[in-house]
């Protein structure tokens, strides 16, 4: 991103805050037709991308070029016409209407500086997974077998991609989901910043879990998981709490790419943590038409183990190397975390009113409003117009990017549905998996870690649904005797867990590389820690299909059994393989307990009682057994 000067800075920040803006006011007093609203997200959000990014290192970096400025007018004019002529695109019939030679212009117009806006602003990989859909639509008929495909004419490729707003491609029903709801959250994320709560959470952090061995990695899990909860980018959680954290853990003894897999694990975690999820989560209500309440409250408890396991496996890292509590001078003491904390309240706001059914474009409305009112009751955490300006600016440079990687989403979901790749390429799934879901789910595993090597977790999300969520809920509903209707939102989260885990998973991770970048560490090797660290994604995804418990579904019981499993699944993987429980381990207890772990956590061959009762019972017995002998001494 430019480090724009004077006053092009003053230009591009007046920009972002003036439309987040608009966006905010759209929120709490109501939007335009959905057509114009999508016209007016992209109009605003798009052309200042060529402004803000350069198209090449050796691009000017503190201001646009001229061709940047062409880039940006080109890129408006799309939208302009839309907005202009709204009602005859809401009216018109898709590919039955005629679609005229300004159309196929204006449509390639859009296609071509929304590939070069992603390119530069989002990740080269999505532009280039875009382009190959649309490659595909113009030659697929051409290729053999199951890609083979019926001849698309060149003005059906470019409605799909562009001017269908009831299906998919630029102006679909994403771009409006991000147009509305995501962006309004990102708001009221940017206003929790702008007041001071990540100080709150950081401090909190420390109080929390900086006095306990390793305390600087426990506070960096802590505060991530708060922060990432409001941040939406597992990347940016990183840069922000990282480059405190990860210099603090370095210090008490972790090394480098250990401490960045810490931080980069627990800052991947925040898009799984409730109330405020990632922008997929939005993504997934409006796909499955699930109430968004319904699905945090689904994705609560699989968020603290989460959580639980990346403590769990710091806290054994910790005990085994001996390392120390923060010292006593760094800790900020409980009288400054109460001096900020009355920004709690307008989380609580956002968690009352969804919970009472309000939509989350009000409820969100109504929580950034609380948070501004809120941060005047102390002078430390009070917003003049300059934290509001600055609020609403950020709000605007993280909705750009975002609106252009949806909208190229959207065209690849298109390309995919109009070309029946999605059932080419899931029958592919499907016959590989020999009618086993255990394989399915595997290779949809799989699947989703690969496609988020190369793009952002909600393209990812979006397009790995469209792939493997239909294969889940027909394989699935034969083999558990489930409704489809009951698989669906279970299927939905395990693609979402494997989508957001896939940015700290090897061999392309990128909150790992950023944390590795600032630990000064290997990037793959952190991936790798990263990975483990993280291990209860893998666990709690599975669990999400076959045990709805860990949704809250079921009696107490069904839900007290489930949670249990998981934890002393995830003691016993985190134990094992740092090599200490309650006291350090020789390798047979370490194979043991990781071995006992897995049986736990996958063995869904095994009764709930049964596997459960190995969850448990191994840890607790080899835990007894070590308070009965004196401690091991050899190589670990």
């Amino acid at each position: 991103m430019r480090q724009l000067e004077g006053w092009g800075w003053w230009l591009a920040t007046l920009w972002m805050a003036v439309f987040a803006a608009i966006h905010l006011y759209f929120a709490g007093f109501g939007f335009p037709e959905p057509i114009t609203m999508r016209g007016f997200h992209l109009l605003v959000f798009v052309p200042p991308l060529f402004l803000l990014y350069p198209a090449r290192t050796s691009s000017p970096q503190t201001r646009p070029s001229l061709p940047d400025w062409v880039w940006a007018a080109f890129a408006a004019a799309p939208h302009l016409w839309v907005i202009w002529n709204a009602q005859a695109v809401s009216d018109r019939m898709e590919y039955v209407d005629p679609f005229g030679w300004e159309m196929m212009a204006l449509g390639i117009i859009c296609v071509i500086t929304l590939l070069e806006a992603t390119r530069r602003a989002v990740e080269p990989g999505l532009a280039w997974m875009v382009a190959i859909s649309l490659l595909y639509m113009q030659f697929g008929h051409l290729l053999p077998g199951v890609l083979n495909t019926r001849v698309f004419t060149p003005a059906e490729i470019v409605e799909s991609a562009w001017l269908v707003p009831t299906a998919g491609g630029v102006y679909g029903p994403l771009t409006g989901i991000v147009a509305t709801t995501i962006a309004v959250f990102i708001l009221f994320g940017a206003f929790m910043q702008g007041s001071g709560t990540g100080r709150l959470f950081s401090n909190f952090g420390a109080m929390v879990a900086g006095r306990y061995s390793g305390g600087p990695a426990k506070v960096a899990v802590v505060t991530s998981g708060l922060f990432g909860t409001m941040s939406g980018s597992s990347v940016s959680n990183v840069i922000t709490t990282g480059a405190m954290t990860i210099p603090l853990m370095q210090r008490v003894g972790y090394k480098p790419a250990v401490a960045g897999g810490i931080e980069s694990a627990a800052s991947v975690g925040g898009a799984l943590m409730p109330p405020v999820m990632g922008a997929a989560a939005f993504v997934m209500a409006e796909i499955t038409n699930i109430p968004y309440s319904q699905i945090i409250s689904a994705a609560a408890i699989g968020a603290v183990m989460y959580y639980f396991a990346i403590l769990a496996a710091v806290h054994f890292e910790a005990k085994r190397a001996g390392m120390r509590p923060m010292p006593l001078s760094e800790m900020p003491g409980w009288r400054e975390v109460f001096a900020d904390a009355h920004l709690i309240i307008p989380i609580g706001v956002l968690v009352y009113l969804m919970n009472e059914r309000w939509s989350g474009n009000y409820a969100a409305f109504m929580s950034t409003l609380s948070m501004v009112a809120v941060s005047l009751l102390r002078a430390r955490t009070r917003m003049g117009w300059r934290q509001v300006l600055e609020s609403l600016a950020s709000a605007g440079h993280t909705m750009a990017p975002l609106a252009v990687s949806i909208a190229g989403s959207g065209i690849v979901v298109s390309a995919l549905t109009s070309t029946g790749m999605v059932v080419a390429f899931g029958g592919i799934i499907k016959d590989l998996a020999g009618g086993s879901l255990p394989w399915l789910l595997v290779l949809l595993c799989l699947t989703v870690l690969v496609l988020g090597m190369g793009i952002p977790t909600t393209p990812s999300y979006i397009i790995a649904a469209a792939i493997g969520v239909p294969q889940i809920l027909e394989l699935g509903s034969r083999t558990l005797g489930y409704s489809t209707e009951q698989l669906l939102l279970p299927a939905h989260l395990f693609v979402f867990y494997f989508a957001v885990i896939a940015d700290a998973t090897p061999p392309v991770a990128a909150a790992a590389f950023a944390a590795a970048a600032i630990a000064k560490a290997s990037p793959t090797i952190t991936s790798l820690h990263a990975s483990r660290f993280g291990i209860a994604g893998f666990t709690v995804g599975f669990a999400f299909i076959y045990d709805p418990a860990i949704m809250a579904r079921g009696s107490l019981a069904e839900i007290l059994l489930a949670s249990a499993t998981q934890v002393g699944a995830l003691v016993a993987v985190t134990a094992g393989y740092a090599g200490f429980l309650l006291k350090r381990m020789a390798m047979p207890e370490r194979l043991l307990l990781v071995a006992g772990g897995l049986v736990g956590a996958f063995g869904y061959f095994l009764g709930d009682v049964e596997r459960g009762a190995v969850a448990v019972l191994l840890p607790a017995g080899i835990a007894l057994w070590q308070s009965m002998r004196r401690e091991y001494s050899g190589a670990v």
